[in-house]
């Protein structure tokens, strides 16, 4: 009876977990995708004021990673949990309360603070929980979050486009996420001290040459998430059969991320994390690498599927590997991988659009990034035979 009572309070912490993903990243970060080109058409928006913001709220989620790098304390971090669910909400409705450039970048900025609240600061409560009751520490339900985010977003943009307006669309899906907030709010546990098992060898700090590895294969692993995000819509709308389609391609790409983690955890399980993250980017690369060499639509859309399954995959993968080494305190640990991360995505997408302005064609910028995804690759074997040689000595 104990062992169904702590399952059932298991799933309750997933949820929270996954409904607070689908409000402050699905809803106060992603929804401003499929809402830029109705902006730029209803509200006078010029596509430098778009890209701005866009920037603005990156530079949000990349101060809320610094913030949480530098929190030790989880009782902190869980308050900062709960008042960024509330600031997500007032953030979403607020874009359609008013037409002030000033205002909107605020938003967008704060809009990017609250989506670590989902990301990294959620994500590491889950984390302690799992690891204080003696559950395996993945994270792939809560990360299904990310992905049904991306969908959620898109579906609920294009069903209200349909009849109102831009401010009124932000104003409902404020209303929306008051849905996810309460769970969020109520159903995610204080965290405590975990009790250290000395058999957990997992739980040993890692050596100074682990933690430079999975940065750096992170960073890769970003460069490819970046790229792909940034440019997938834009390159799939080139093809005659696809265009204007663009936004339902954003669907799809979060439909096929959802149920990803399930099967990322399942692979892990099986094979081990680090090999995991060498298949998902193996799988990247291929998904990278199918819009250069054709312009067969049904491939083009499988590229897309596979981007999907992987890139969420490769986060709560990474996430999960490097918490585990860090079960007092997991968000601290992730905040550094996340701005591996980050750094890509400032770099990447410059990168990109340097060579797509010479060469007239994303492709160059794509073949780039399997490159990069390439050496990502490279990076995570080293990584396993380090694992393994550890592994011998323990």
């Amino acid at each position: 009876v104990v062992m169904t009572l702590l399952d059932a309070q298991r799933y309750r912490v997933f949820i929270a977990g996954v409904c607070s993903l689908l409000l402050t990243g699905g809803l106060a970060r992603f929804a401003y995708t499929p809402l830029l080109p109705i902006m730029h058409n209803e509200a006078g928006l010029t596509y430098l004021a778009g890209g701005w913001l866009a920037t603005f709220n990156y530079m949000g989620y990349m101060t809320g990673a610094l913030l949480a790098a530098s929190i030790s304390q989880l009782r902190v971090k869980f308050y900062l949990y709960r008042i960024g669910l509330v600031v997500a909400v007032i953030s979403t409705a607020g874009m359609g309360l008013t037409d002030n450039m000033v205002v909107w970048a605020i938003l967008r900025y704060i809009a990017g603070l609250t989506t670590v609240c989902g990301m990294l600061i959620a994500s590491g409560l889950i984390m302690n929980w799992l690891i204080r009751h003696h559950f395996k520490p993945l994270l792939g339900l809560h990360f299904a979050g990310l992905g049904l985010g991306i969908s959620l977003s898109g579906v609920a943009v294009g069903l209200m486009s349909i009849r109102l307006p831009w401010d009124q669309q932000w104003l409902g899906l404020g209303l929306l996420g008051c849905l996810f907030f309460i769970p969020a709010f109520l159903w995610m546990p204080a965290p405590a001290d975990v009790v250290t098992n000395t058999s957990q060898a997992l739980q040993k700090p890692p050596s100074k040459k682990w933690m430079n590895l999975i940065i750096a294969a992170y960073f890769c692993g970003g460069f490819g998430y970046v790229i792909s995000a940034t440019f997938i819509v834009a390159v799939l709308e080139k093809l005659p059969l696809l265009s204007g389609w663009g936004s339902w391609v954003w669907v799809i790409v979060g439909l096929a991320a959802a149920p990803s983690t399930f099967l990322w955890d399942r692979v892990a399980s099986r094979v081990g994390q680090v090999p995991a993250l060498l298949i998902a980017y193996g799988l990247q690369v291929v998904s990278v690498i199918l819009p250069v060499i054709t312009t067969d639509v049904s491939l083009n859309i499988l590229s897309g599927i596979l981007y999907g399954n992987t890139f969420v995959g490769i986060v709560s993968l990474a996430l999960s590997l490097i918490g585990r080494y860090f079960p007092n305190n997991p968000a601290k640990a992730m905040a550094r991988l996340t701005l591996s991360y980050g750094a890509a995505q400032i770099i990447a997408p410059a990168l990109a659009g340097y060579i797509a302005t010479l060469t007239g064609s994303y492709n160059g910028a794509l073949e780039i990034t399997a490159v990069v995804l390439i050496i990502g690759m490279i990076l995570l074997q080293i990584l396993n035979k380090l694992e393994q040689k550890t592994a011998i000595k323990d």
